[in-house]
């Protein structure tokens, strides 16, 4: 099979290209493929000529996102009606990464893919939009709702990610003070490449929740982190509010599979094995 990774070089890009060995994959970073310019994007793809096309190239950084809007409206949903026309132009499968903060936060129980989206910051609403314009463009399309992303290739990245964050916060010695009131499930980047490859092997379309098992807040999350690392760091519990991030955060967005549970592949590990994992794949195991 024949696909275009866009977004290629974060970190679930990265991922993909691993999980995507054996087929014909064409990983385009963003030099290579600025989603924001239409005309590039349809020279490109037609060239190509893809069974399927992945989005995971998006304006991720939520702060930053509330600071700058305009950039987050035009890559998380301008650009992705650019490329959502081009796709349902070229009868392509397009699989278009979003999030768990297009919810609100409101129940504490997970949220199912057709609960009613209630996003709180600029992120989410820009995510959702662009998730309006896959599902009513392209005919053929598979939308992916993922948490607390980290990957391997977020070990290597300017900015790492949180479990590098955390990491690095430990080796300096001072306190830290993570935030034990917003609930979320973080999730592998790996794992979710490979089961990308699974939904796309099936044939499946519609919005599917993609996230390892279980549940915690970012607080526990770090406690974990450095349980498994052997770190003994000054590490202690606060609130969003004390926190005081640019953007809110919803206070409780776990995501439930029941569309993965419907084609037999709620068979992603719990969020803990899956850390365990991924701290033996950077070897800190």
């Amino acid at each position: 099979m024949r696909a275009a990774i866009i977004g290629a070089n974060g970190q679930l890009g990265v991922e993909l290209t691993r999980s995507l060995s054996g087929w014909d994959s064409h990983a385009l970073s963003r030099p290579a493929c600025d989603i924001r310019d239409h005309a590039s994007v349809r020279a490109l793809l037609t060239a190509i000529g893809p069974a399927v096309v992945v989005n995971a190239a998006a304006a991720t950084h939520v702060d930053d996102c509330e600071r700058d809007t305009q950039t987050a409206f035009d890559v998380n949903s301008r650009a992705v009606w650019n490329l959502a026309c081009v796709c349902a132009d070229l009868r392509v499968h397009l699989v278009h990464m979003s999030t768990d903060y297009v919810f609100g936060g409101e129940k504490r129980t997970p949220y199912a893919e057709g609960d009613p989206p209630n996003p709180l910051n600029v992120y989410g609403v820009s995510k959702l939009a662009g998730e309006y314009f896959v599902r009513n463009i392209c005919p053929r399309h598979l939308v992916i709702r993922t948490s607390g992303l980290y990957g391997a290739a977020g070990s290597r990245g300017k900015n790492g990610n949180f479990i590098e964050t955390m990491a690095r916060l430990a080796a300096g010695g001072g306190p830290i003070r993570v935030v034990d009131d917003q609930v979320l499930t973080p999730t592998a980047a790996k794992d979710v490449a490979q089961h990308i490859r699974r939904l796309v092997e099936a044939g499946a379309t519609g919005v599917f929740h993609v996230t390892n098992g279980g549940q915690c807040s970012w607080f526990e999350f770090a406690a974990k982190i450095f349980d498994l690392l052997g770190l003994r760091a000054d590490l202690g519990p606060t609130t969003a509010a004390a926190f005081g991030a640019a953007a809110r955060r919803p206070a409780y967005s776990v995501l439930a599979h029941h569309q993965l549970r419907a084609v037999g592949l709620d068979t992603l590990p719990h969020w803990q094995d899956a850390l365990k994992a991924y701290l033996a794949e950077t070897g800190r195991l």
